[in-house]
């Protein structure tokens, strides 16, 4: 599982599977395999009623599709990322240790791509944003600019975690380090939604920790943008601006943000005519100029990190929520955010029983924290590129910290090792 995390610091093969989803693949096929080995129950009832809750809108949206091809991709792709790496990952974390072990493989992909992406801002050879060639796309280049956002940002909630439990005091100060650290990578994204999911994650996690730790993280995040805006000269005018246009989505918004209301308009028109099941996975392309207006443009600019200009197709809505809405309709939505609120339920009162006393506030924290920047991420962003698989493994963390318990539901039994041996091993 580290193997899939780590293979996505490479830069993308082709516009096909990449590298880190191959992996992930043959780690489900080990998961099948060894369960087939060892003929026992994978999951919990709990487990297997929540993971697979969202098969049932997928299934009726792929049999909607518009053609065999295009519903088993698409069919292919959401069972990939919503239940079978997340359940492959809910059976092969045995306890807290491989927990953490894939926590910080988060946090040091995070660092990788934003030393990239900081280099790339330094020397002006990121993709193009306002004329300059400035804006930190890390190894996933022009054509997926949310990428690197997404996993420094994904890196910034597991530190925040690991910075905010118990572990021992040099894990902990590493952890705050690295979040401060990736700060400016995350900053030089140009990045607002992730920017928004980021800070709001954050707070969460504060607010859950404690009043104490909450007041010093604030302290320290506070010195730490004064050094970052200041002494480094990352408060550029570009980046004012980004931020400043945060405000500005509702009285003037810029043509990204016109863009994306359009889009959003076109995904409730295709919900209104097809109510129940949605158009069919992979449809939203072909119903979309049918419910869009003019304002819509043709597409969005590309250029930079090796890519000359070009334009970009508008192929989503740019919310999972409203991609879901419109292609699997009610069906879909309900089943698929059932799955992902049920997911969230159950991890905090796992984390308040644990906050007090018990262990793993660290890991109930990272576990938290990705579920709730996913379901805030969902608000103005969808799945799609390589960085996808990453999103498929926070949300197996997220349930193996929500579904998997205490005692042997959280650890897998070695042949011939009795399972009380094993779970005192574990502890």
């Amino acid at each position: 599982m580290v193997a899939v995390v780590a293979l996505l610091g490479l830069p993308p093969a082709g516009d096909g599977a990449g590298l880190a989803d191959v992996v992930s693949g043959l780690v489900v096929a080990y998961c099948v395999i060894r369960l087939l080995r060892e003929r026992r129950r994978p999951l919990s009832t709990a487990a297997a009623l929540v993971l697979g809750l969202p098969v049932v809108g997928i299934a009726f949206a792929a049999l909607g599709a518009s053609g065999p091809t295009a519903g088993l991709a698409g069919m292919g792709r959401y069972l990939q990322v919503f239940v079978l790496v997340p359940a492959a990952v809910l059976m092969l974390v045995r306890h807290r240790a491989d927990f953490r072990v894939l926590a910080w493989s988060f946090v040091g992909l995070a660092l990788w791509q934003g030393a990239i992406g900081l280099h790339q801002y330094a020397t002006r050879t990121g993709a193009s944003y306002q004329g300059e060639d400035i804006r930190a796309v890390g190894t996933f280049g022009a054509h997926d600019v949310m990428g690197m956002a997404s996993v420094v940002s994904l890196g910034v909630v597991c530190a925040v975690g690991i910075a905010l439990g118990r572990t021992p005091v040099w894990q902990r100060a590493t952890a705050a380090g690295c979040a401060l650290a990736l700060l400016a990578p995350l900053a030089v994204s140009f990045s607002r939604g992730a920017w928004i999911a980021t800070a709001l994650t954050c707070a969460v996690q504060l607010a859950l920790a404690g009043l104490r730790r909450a007041l010093k993280a604030a302290a320290a995040v506070g010195a730490a943008g004064v050094i970052l805006m200041g002494g480094f000269g990352v408060g550029t005018t570009q980046l004012q601006e980004r931020i400043d246009s945060i405000a500005q989505v509702t009285d003037s918004p810029d043509q990204s943000v016109t863009d994306r209301y359009t889009l959003w308009a076109s995904a409730t028109g295709m919900w209104r005519e097809h109510p129940l099941t949605g158009v069919g996975l992979k449809g939203f392309p072909a119903y979309r100029d049918k419910h869009a207006t003019l304002a819509l443009s043709s597409g969005s600019d590309i250029e930079g990190t090796g890519v000359e200009f070009q334009r970009q197709a508008l192929l989503s809505p740019h919310s999972m929520y409203l991609l879901v809405l419109s292609e699997q309709g009610l069906i879909g939505l309900l089943t698929l955010a059932g799955s992902w609120l049920a997911l969230l339920v159950c991890a905090v009162r796992r984390l308040l029983r644990v906050r007090r006393r018990g262990p793993g506030l660290d890991c109930a924290l990272v576990a938290c924290g990705l579920l709730v920047w996913l379901l805030t991420d969902f608000v103005y962003g969808d799945i799609g590129g390589p960085s996808t698989v990453l999103t498929a493994m926070g949300l197996g963390l997220a349930a193996w910290w929500a579904l998997a318990g205490r005692g042997r539901r959280g650890v897998v039994p070695r042949r011939g090792v009795p399972e009380r041996v094993e779970e005192a091993a574990a502890r």
